[in-house]
């Protein structure tokens, strides 16, 4: 079966035509010489090659497929088929080959030095997840009252003492005088914010012992 590009109602050597036209009306305008005539006739006879790939590719693309037996295709159809195929192939390997520099903030990478940065970036945000959060407490005084002058304040610091939770550690603590010979006991904590409630505390030294704590009261708060 002869080329389908024959049935094409394409003129395929205009290039060459107009080409050697100008070059003519050129020589004969005394505008050029033969050397460059000879130099150009090469350039333009490549260039007519190139053109007419394109358009037997272009032909081959556009033009339907056949139906029936000759849905095979002939010659022509086969050699443009094989060159489009040579050509992808190529194409696949020099993309595994050619490491393309692609544009970022920083400039100009490769896909090997983004990658790497992309990486080193993960690998600073896993590590930085990693660290404990930082956990809010807080510095309290209270000072817990007695009913009078006659309240066992040793046994009133014990009770205190005794009440444990999570997040609540008890420091140092001393006896301040009030008046009337009363004293008051003043007791230092530490308390993490998310755990321990101050008000909660409060309410539960003074329901726990009502025969000997009158109130409590916060003195300082500080967060650390």
């Amino acid at each position: 079966m002869s080329s389908p590009l024959l049935l094409e109602n394409v003129w395929l050597q205009q290039q060459k035509f107009e080409d050697a036209e100008r070059l003519y009306q050129q020589l004969k305008a005394g505008t050029t010489t033969a050397g460059a005539v000879n130099k150009t006739e090469n350039k333009c006879s490549l260039a007519g090659e190139i053109a007419q790939v394109r358009q037997d590719i272009q032909s081959a693309l556009t033009k339907p497929p056949p139906k029936g037996p000759a849905a095979t295709g002939g010659a022509g159809d086969g050699a443009v088929l094989k060159r489009l195929e040579a050509l992808e192939k190529e194409n696949k390997e020099l993309r595994k080959k050619v490491n393309i520099p692609v544009r970022t903030i920083w400039g100009w990478q490769d896909e090997e030095t983004k990658a790497l940065k992309e990486k080193r970036l993960a690998e600073y945000a896993a590590k930085k997840s990693k660290k404990p959060a930082l956990i809010a407490k807080s510095s309290i005084v209270l000072d817990v009252k007695p009913w009078d002058d006659e309240t066992d304040m040793g046994e009133l610091e014990q009770r205190v003492r005794s009440i444990e939770q999570d997040g609540l550690v008890w420091g140092s603590s001393k006896l301040a005088e009030v008046g009337y010979g009363i004293k008051k006991l003043v007791i230092m904590c530490v308390v993490e914010d998310d755990k321990v409630s101050i008000d909660d505390l409060s309410e539960k030294i003074t329901s726990e012992n009502e025969d000997l704590c009158q109130s409590v009261d916060v003195a300082a708060f500080n967060k650390i």
